[in-house]
């Protein structure tokens, strides 16, 4: 079949709220961005400009959807729609709480009572890149979301635990339809690992 199609990835999470920057866990809970989120938004262009993206999806939250927006305007580019697929891991109970007891309460296996598992947001998030990666076969996709999200959806595609994601840092992955994914960048740094093409 000749050179496998690449679809290429910019993977960025929302910029910063102030329930980030309280570290209060906000799942499906829909916290706007703070000025340090926008101005983030506002400086991921830089990194980002260096390369043409063909479409630009995002998470319907307003802390995604208007980093999106950021980011797009920079690039003189229209955000092409929101993808419910996208948004946060839901943590039920549990949103809105910081470290300490009564977060400590509701941890159960693999996450939080009355909350959506990691596995559950995995397969979500990864499911719904697939099905990007499908659409926009062999171009550039820029992807605004959730740390949480990605982070688990990135660790289930290369099957590896990665660490937290940033606010608003460039994550690089390529997907090849027969070979599956690959993560070039991550949290802004070049993946050692990242076979050389």
């Amino acid at each position: 079949m000749g050179s496998m199609t690449l679809t290429t990835f910019a993977l960025v999470r929302h910029g910063q709220t102030d329930w980030n920057a309280q570290r209060r866990l906000q799942g499906f809970t829909d916290i706007p961005l703070n000025d340090v989120g926008r101005g983030q938004a506002r400086d991921a262009v830089a990194f980002l400009s260096g390369h043409k993206w063909d479409a630009i999806v995002s998470s319907p939250l307003s802390r995604a959807a208007e980093t999106a927006n950021l980011i797009a305007a920079g690039l003189g580019l229209n955000v092409e729609r929101h993808v419910p697929e996208l948004t946060e891991r839901s943590f039920g109970p549990a949103e809105g709480l910081q470290a300490g007891p009564e977060l400590d309460a509701l941890r159960i296996p693999g996450g939080f009572r009355g909350a959506e598992s990691e596995d559950e947001a995995a397969r979500r998030g990864l499911n719904s890149l697939e099905a990007l990666a499908e659409e926009f076969r062999g171009r550039r996709v820029l992807v605004v979301a959730h740390g949480t999200l990605l982070r688990v959806s990135l660790s289930r595609a290369i099957g590896r635990t990665l660490q937290s994601i940033d606010n608003a840092v460039l994550n690089l992955a390529h997907h090849h339809a027969v070979d599956g994914w690959e993560l070039e960048y991550f949290n802004g740094e070049r993946e050692l690992a990242a076979a050389q093409s």
